[in-house]
């Protein structure tokens, strides 16, 4: 092979070379770009606006919503909040660390509360915290209490001829038990900590909605109430959608024709996560099909609610 093949050879694996490391550079930099499009949290809107905050589901202690409700407060860009809520309930510490939350935001401006489909119990709660409360005429809410639940598996262990021996530190350590009958102690200590947590949501419901005590108790025996229903005995202040919320806006000084921006979660999902099973299925919004949603699909995570509950189910008050 004569010199001049010899650097024609070099040359050429010099240009391989190159468009090699630039195909990784750009493959690389479209790799970013997907991940900022369609995992990095949205960025929030400078220009003046309302905010929007969708409640969904179960509540339980959300940090990152709490996050979320502290940034609106402080955005100066964000003139007055929408909570949409759709929601059974959920713990009653959950909800009062959300409502606190929300009544924070309401000190530096106006806050709706957007009952959708369902604010019952917890969700109840969340929507008290708004300065007004509109509804749809179906909509459902109210179920105004407290429940303690757990489970009794002893009759299933007599069945298995299995039983469980305990030594504790006193009567009332680890009760109730699911592994036996509880006593009259023990029933008596957690009807006294519900009693009290129902008594406290009495109180706040007969503060936001500037009712007598007497008349809240009448609504609080967890009775649900449609949209019309609720209006008329003062649990909510408004039947209505969009047109109601942004006249309430109006008469708060915020411009009623201001876009509303939605503040939404960050994804929990990894980059990686878009060429698996599950990150294209939640990519296509078919994630609920999912093997591993079929539990939550049938309320399995209602069993795993730590603390007092507030939640509304069919067939339970």
């Amino acid at each position: 092979m004569d010199q001049m093949a010899i650097a024609d050879r070099r040359q050429l694996r010099r240009k391989l070379t190159f468009w090699r490391i630039a195909a990784v550079f750009l493959l690389l930099a479209g790799c970013f770009a997907i991940y900022r499009f369609a995992f990095a949290e949205p960025t929030k809107s400078v220009r003046p606006h309302i905010a929007r905050v969708e409640i969904s589901g179960l509540i339980q202690d959300d940090t990152e919503l709490l996050e979320r409700l502290q940034k609106i407060a402080e955005s100066d860009s964000a003139k007055g909040l929408i909570v949409s809520i759709s929601s059974p309930g959920g713990t009653t510490y959950g909800g009062e660390r959300i409502f606190k939350a929300i009544r924070a935001v309401a000190e530096k401006k106006p806050v709706v509360s957007d009952v959708r489909t369902l604010a019952a119990s917890a969700g109840y709660m969340i929507a008290t915290a708004g300065d007004t409360i509109i509804a749809g005429d179906t909509s459902i809410t109210g179920s105004i209490g407290v429940i303690f639940q757990y489970p009794q598996v002893k009759p299933l262990l007599d069945k298995l001829g299995v039983s469980l021996q305990e030594i504790k530190s006193s009567p009332m350590k680890a009760e109730p038990s699911p592994f036996h009958e509880p006593p009259e102690e023990s029933k008596t200590m957690i009807r006294n900590m519900v009693m009290d947590s129902y008594s406290w949501f009495v109180d706040l419901v007969a503060d936001r909605r500037k009712l007598p005590r007497e008349n809240v108790l009448k609504l609080a025996d967890g009775s649900i109430f449609t949209g019309r229903q609720a209006v008329a005995v003062k649990l909510i202040d408004t039947l209505g959608g969009e047109k109601e919320i942004r006249s309430y806006f109006e008469s708060r000084n915020v411009a009623k024709d201001l876009p509303i921006v939605e503040w939404t979660a960050p994804p929990k999902r990894s980059p990686f996560s878009l060429f698996s099973l599950a990150g294209i299925a939640q990519m296509l919004g078919y994630d609920e099909f999912l093997p591993f949603n079929v539990p939550r699909q049938l309320g399995a995570d209602k069993l795993f609610l730590d603390g007092l509950v507030s939640v509304w189910q069919v067939g339970d008050h």
